[in-house]
């Protein structure tokens, strides 16, 4: 049995808040390499005309992959993904910042595979325009 029997349109099958930190910055730019300031310095995210030090992209990106694949387990995998960014997530010094993800299926394929669309968002502010996967189970 494949994750994927049953799967309907419009079902939700994976919902989950990340709370980013600073610390979650720092340590994000240490895996990629990416010590762009304005992901971890106020003065040069503001000097640059950002309301503060943003979250990066990809880890974004990344977290809500991280719900498909644990939805998904060993019982299937990703086998394509994109994201259309629309808005960054700007991670307070003190509070951090709430990213909320929520996997509903977008279509149920011919070909096995079902793809499954994110909403992702910070507040009430929705970071992807677009993000979607094509998933394929596992037999």
């Amino acid at each position: 049995m494949s994750v994927l029997d049953g799967l309907e349109k419009g079902q939700v099958v994976a919902e989950r808040t990340v709370h980013l930190t600073r610390e979650s910055l720092v340590r994000y730019a240490g895996a990629s390499g990416d010590f762009n300031p304005i992901h971890y310095r106020d003065a040069v995210a503001e000097r640059v005309g950002l309301p503060g030090v943003l979250a990066h992209g990809m880890l974004t990106m990344g977290i809500g992959a991280s719900v498909v694949s644990e939805w998904l387990g060993s019982d299937g995998e990703i086998a394509s993904y994109v994201v259309r960014f629309t808005k960054p997530v700007v991670v307070d010094a003190e509070a951090g910042a709430d990213v909320a993800i929520r996997a509903t299926v977008g279509a149920v394929n011919d070909d096995g595979t079902a793809r499954i669309d994110l909403a992702v968002t910070h507040g009430e502010t929705k970071v992807f325009g677009k993000a979607q996967a094509v998933v394929a189970g596992r037999a």
